[in-house]
C-alpha cells in the first residue's frame, strides 16, 4: 500500500502541468481573437467608404429585384382579378337576361288576362287602318266633292255606333242588390 501513494502524487504533478498547458492555450487563442478584432477594425477604418459604397450599390441592385418581383405579382393579380370580374360580369348578364324574360312574359300575360291588344294585334290594326285610308283616297279621287260628304258622314256615325257598343255593356244591367234580413231572436 506504500507504493500507492507516491504514484498518486506523480498524477496530480501531470495534472497541474496538463491544467496550466491548456490556460495558456487559452489565452493565446483570445489573444489573437482579439487581434484580429482589431486588425478588422482597422482596416474598416481603412476602407470604410469602400465598403459603405458597395454595400449600397449591393442594396440597389436588390430594391430592383424586389421591385420587379413585386410588380410582376401585381400584374398577375391584376390579370386574375380582371378575369375574375368578366367571368363575374357575364355571369350576371345572363342571369339579368334570364330574370327580364321572365319578366317579359309575366307582364305579357297579365296584359292579355286584362283584354289589352298584343303588338301584334296593334300591328294588325294600323295595316288595316292603312289599307282603308288609301281606299278612301281613291273613292275620293274619284268620286269628287259630292261624295266626300257621304264617307265624312258614315265616318262619324261609325265612330258613334262603336263608342255606343263600348259603353252600352257598362250600362246594360243594373246591379241587383240583395237585403239581407238579420234574424232578431
Amino acid at each position: 500500500m506504500a507504493s500507492a501513494r507516491p504514484h498518486d502524487s506523480d498524477s496530480s504533478d501531470d495534472n497541474s502541468s496538463a491544467n496550466g498547458k491548456s490556460a495558456d492555450r487559452i489565452k493565446d487563442s483570445a489573444q489573437q481573437i482579439w487581434l484580429a478584432g482589431l486588425g478588422a477594425f482597422a482596416k474598416m477604418q481603412q476602407e470604410g467608404s469602400k465598403a459603405f459604397e458597395a454595400l449600397v450599390k449591393d442594396g440597389a441592385g436588390m430594391q430592383k429585384k424586389t421591385q420587379q418581383a413585386a410588380e410582376e405579382t401585381l400584374s398577375q393579380a391584376q390579370q386574375r382579378m380582371a378575369g375574375f370580374a368578366s367571368e363575374f360580369g357575364s355571369k350576371a348578364a345572363g342571369q339579368w337576361g334570364k330574370l327580364e324574360n321572365i319578366f317579359e312574359e309575366r307582364v305579357a300575360r297579365a296584359l292579355e288576362k286584362l283584354g289589352t291588344p298584343t303588338a301584334a294585334d296593334m300591328a294588325a290594326l294600323q295595316a288595316r287602318v292603312d289599307v282603308l285610308e288609301a281606299q278612301l283616297k281613291k273613292q275620293q279621287a274619284h268620286g269628287g266633292a259630292a261624295k266626300e260628304a257621304a264617307p265624312a258622314r258614315a265616318s262619324r256615325n261609325a265612330t258613334r255606333g262603336a263608342t255606343r257598343k263600348t259603353a252600352a255593356p257598362t250600362a246594360s244591367a243594373p246591379k241587383k242588390t240583395t237585403l239581407r234580413r238579420s234574424k232578431a231572436g
